[in-house]
């Protein structure tokens, strides 16, 4: 009961403190920390020569950090590179491909996918001849 009430009584205040002339801004995070070490798992023969590996990293979902295996995939188009997340100053960068035809980010939904290893960026379809 008394949570509600403060609630309440804060964003009360929020709201009757706010001018239309004020340009505040009130953002709120949660920061787990740095990721555990990389942890050490089996990698698998590459499955054709237009396969890159993409080395196996952590990644926050939910307040918690997961662990992700390693995987051979295929790149969205010729030439492209994968970019490895990292963890800088207290912010975690998602891993990337990179090339000559720009910048595709990655989608953890797709990983587990059994279209992964297919060409899926169809608006790249001209670079891949």
């Amino acid at each position: 009961m008394k949570c509600k009430l403060l609630i309440s009584f804060v964003c009360s205040v929020m709201l009757l403190c706010s001018a239309p002339a004020a340009r505040a801004q009130v953002s709120f995070g949660i920061r787990i920390g740095e990721p555990p070490p990389p942890r050490s798992y089996y990698v698998p023969a590459r499955p054709g020569p237009d396969y890159e590996w993409v080395e196996g990293y952590w990644f926050p979902e939910a307040g918690r950090w997961h662990w992700h295996d390693g995987y051979w995939t295929r790149p969205p188009y010729g030439g492209a590179y994968w970019v490895q997340p990292y963890y800088l100053n207290g912010h975690y960068v998602g891993g990337y491909w990179d090339g000559r035809h720009g910048h595709v980010e990655h989608d953890h939904h797709w990983d587990h996918s059994h279209e992964r290893d297919g060409y899926r960026y169809e608006e790249h379809e001209e670079h891949r001849r």
